[in-house]
Order: C-alpha cells, then structure tokens, then sequence
C-alpha cells in the first residue's frame, strides 16, 4: 500500500468509524449470532494473492459488525463503562500510524516524556500529592501483578537476586478482600505466593473490607510464622462498586510494613470529582495504586494507569539495561521501560493527551456527574417499585438489582434474574451483566456509556419491567 493508497483507504476508514458512531443507537446492542458462525464466514487458509483492500472494509460490515456487542452504544449498561472518547480514537490511530516504540528515553523521548506530563495531569486531576509518580501499563491485571512482585521483593530484601521465593523460610502471604477483582488473585498466583497465601478479608454489610478483621489474620499469621507481604484494598469493587476504608487499611498494613496497593481501576476516574475524594481518604498512605482511564475516563482501551510513591522499588525489580539500550542520557531521564513488565512500549499516551485537551477537566468531570445523577435517578425509582430492591448503596454509577415475586425464593428466584437479564440482553434493547452477591444472583446496571443520557436509562427500565414481567 502506497501513501496515498493510505490516504484514501483511511480516508474511507474514518467516515465509516464516524458513520459506526453516529448510528449506534440504532442497532441491537447485543450480538446475534451463534457460535462459530463469524469463523465459518473467513477462510480456512490464508489468501495466496493479494486482495483488493476495498475487500478487506468491506467485510467490516458483512463479518465483523454483526458479531460485535457495542460497547460504546448508548444502552450498553454492561460489566463496566469502556469509553472511547473520539478525541482519544484519534489519538491510537496517531500512535499506531507512528509506529514507534518506547524502549528506552533515546529511542523516542516524546514518548516518555509526552506521558511523564500526561500522568502528572491525571494526578493533578484525581488530587494526589506531587508525591506520585505514574507510568502507563495495559491493564490492572498487570498493574497489579507489577504491584505484587514490588511489595515481594520488599518485604524479602530483594530475594530476586538471590534464591527468590525458593529460599525463603517463611511463605509470604497477602490479603484481599471477599469483593475483590478475580484479577487479584491472579496476579498473586503469578507472583509466585501460592493460593494457601492468600487470605480472603471479610467484609462489613456494605461490601466493604473490614479493618479489624485484617488485622486478626495478619496477627494470626505472624503467631503461625508467616510473612504477611501486601494488602490489595479496593476503591469501587467490581460487583457493588463498594469502597474499602483506606485510611484504616492503611495504618493496619503500615503497623506490619506491608504493601498496600489500592484498587481503583473503574472508581479511580471519579476521583477528579472533589466532592467524591472521601472514597480514598487515607490514600496518601498507600504504596500504589491503579486507575484504568480506559474505563469511565474515556480512554480507548488499553490504558491503565499505575502510580507509584517510592518509584525506587519499581525500578530495582524492573529495571532491565542490556550494552544495546544505554546511552549517554540514562542518568538524567527516565527509562519507562524499568518501570514494568514489556521491554517495549507503545505510545498509548497519545490518547490520554488527545482526550484530555479536547474534552478539558470541566468536560470530563460533567459527564462523570451526568452518569451518577442518572444512576441515583433510577434507583431511586426502582426502590420505589414493589417487589423490587436496590440491593448496594448507590456511591458511583452502578447499581445493584433484583426482582423479588412473592411466590420465588432460592434457586427460582437465581432461575428469574438469570432469565430476565437474558431477555433484556437477546432482545437486542440494552445490555446487563448479572452477577452473584451474597450467594444469591442479581443483575447490574452499570451506567457509563459516553452517548447514554437520562432517556436511555428511563428506556432502559421500561425494558427491564417488561422482560421481568414476561419471565415470572
């Protein structure tokens, strides 16, 4: 493909993007289609000659967009918002079309050092000290994983270099809550602590950690021998958004010298709201935390964001300098690729920047209260409603549901939300997840979505009163 072939095909490529944005609201949220029926659509074997790219777009709408569930529709109420603000859409077509990588400060400084300044503004933004440093990863999943091998190395004097886990004599274990991310314990079975290590926190009646009963499994794991390592507290858990108590988390974990990592992959983006600061009060006190601003934020997905206080400790476990990557500038910049996992990095902050000096903070900061004021609206209305709950407290923009009839308990009960959360989904009106809280299934309703505005949440709850109705 020639420059200008490039030019006209992306030419092409936008419009049909801007079209894709401008009719979401038209089509079916979910996806239709059967298992295995978008790879029966493609060849078996590669094709041999080239094909006519025109073919190739094409196929966007004959395979690809019928086997999407949109994410970015205005009635997608699913799992969590994954914006992609069209500012930031612009800027991963920048850093793709660049095509450079970030695998030391010489081998493009813009890189490092567009996203030095990116993350202090997001720092600014959320209210945190100028104590912080942040570096872009994927996801939390590896932010957390990053964050575990950190406090590891810590709390063994850097065993890395030595016999690592292998040669310590008392097993390190690390606590979680009851409500945290299943990301979490992955990230402390790759770390290497074991999954008899890992002490699962009770919560209080809102979800949340509890920081007394942190503090008796880690004094009755010193009475049995271990080495308690790091604490993952979460603000905005994945089911109920609940919000664990730093400050006391924190000063349990700073009485033992234990990591504490805090979790705000989704509810991280509201802390640009100061009136919602009081969820991570105390957080000044934590060793790392996680914002994923491909989440609410608006950032095309992938875009996570890991902030450290002591960035010594990152860059003694991560650092990595082979004869090939060292230049005379190593001592006076930063070298990103020390402060996680890839040797090489994209230019992810590109988007970051784009969406943030196009939307501003007021911008980003009004559709944030926009999606709490609609969340509150209809819960609210639906605790209004007989024969229906709010089963969590309503603090961002998620909420917690459940028909209750009457004559339906226990597994019939699980049986008619699993069923209505189906019909709204297959009907093609609106997307939910349902999830398990307290033993018991209910369905979530996750408001977020950049085009979502007040009567796509009323719609919304038309469609669920129906579905209910239709399956009892």
């Amino acid at each position: 493909m020639t420059p200008e072939e490039f030019r006209s095909y992306g030419h092409q490529l936008i419009d049909w993007l801007a079209d894709y944005h401008a009719t979401l609201a038209t089509r079916p949220v979910q996806a239709a289609t059967e298992p295995g029926e978008i790879r029966a659509q493609l060849p078996a074997a590669p094709p041999e000659q080239p094909e006519p790219f025109a073919a190739v777009l094409a196929d966007l709408d004959r395979v690809v967009l019928p086997g999407l569930s949109h994410w970015q529709h205005p009635r997608f109420f699913g799992y969590f918002p994954s914006n992609a603000l069209l500012s930031g859409i612009l800027g991963d077509i920048a850093s793709t079309g660049l095509g450079v990588l970030g695998l030391s400060w010489q081998s493009s400084p813009a890189i490092t050092e567009v996203e030095e300044a990116v993350l202090d503004w997001v720092r600014q933004m959320t209210g945190l000290s100028a104590a912080w440093s942040g570096v872009i990863q994927d996801t939390a999943s590896t932010s957390t994983l990053v964050a575990l091998i950190t406090a590891r190395e810590r709390a063994t004097g850097f065993a890395l270099v030595h016999g690592g886990l292998q040669a310590e004599t008392h097993p390190l274990t690390i606590y979680v809550s009851t409500q945290s991310h299943s990301s979490v314990d992955k990230a402390a079975l790759l770390a290497g602590f074991g999954r008899d290590n890992i002490r699962l926190v009770p919560c209080d009646e809102d979800f949340a950690m509890r920081p007394d009963a942190l503090a008796e499994m880690i004094a009755a794991d010193l009475a049995a021998g271990l080495h308690p390592c790091a604490v993952v507290a979460t603000t905005g858990t994945t089911a109920t958004t609940a919000i664990d108590p730093i400050a006391p988390i924190a000063e349990v974990a700073a009485r033992h010298g234990l990591w504490l990592h805090v979790d705000a992959a989704m509810a991280g983006s509201a802390m640009i709201l100061p009136e919602l600061r009081w969820m991570w009060d105390g957080i000044e006190a934590a060793d790392s935390i996680v914002v994923n601003a491909h989440k609410w934020l608006g950032a095309p997905f992938d875009c996570s964001l890991y902030f450290v206080r002591d960035p010594e400790h990152l860059v003694r476990v991560m650092s990595t300098n082979p004869s090939y990557l060292q230049s005379s500038n190593d001592s006076k910049v930063r070298n990103l690729r020390d402060w996680g996992i890839p040797l090489g990095r994209r230019f992810r902050a590109l988007k970051l920047w784009f969406l943030i000096r196009e939307q501003g903070v007021t911008g980003l900061q009004a559709r944030l209260r926009r999606d709490i004021a609609n969340a509150r609206a209809l819960a609210d209305e639906i605790a209004a409603t007989p024969n229906w709950r709010v089963l969590a407290d309503v603090v961002l923009q998620t909420i917690c549901i459940r028909h209750e009839p009457p004559n339906l308990t226990g597994d019939a009960l699980d049986a008619h939300t699993r069923a209505w959360a189906e019909a709204v989904n297959r009907s093609g009106e609106a997307y939910l997840t349902p999830a398990v809280i307290n033993g018991q299934w209910m369905v979530r309703i996750s408001i977020g979505a950049i085009a979502t505005e007040a009567a796509d949440v009323a719609a919304l709850w038309t469609t669920i009163q129906r579905a209910a109705a239709a399956t009892t």
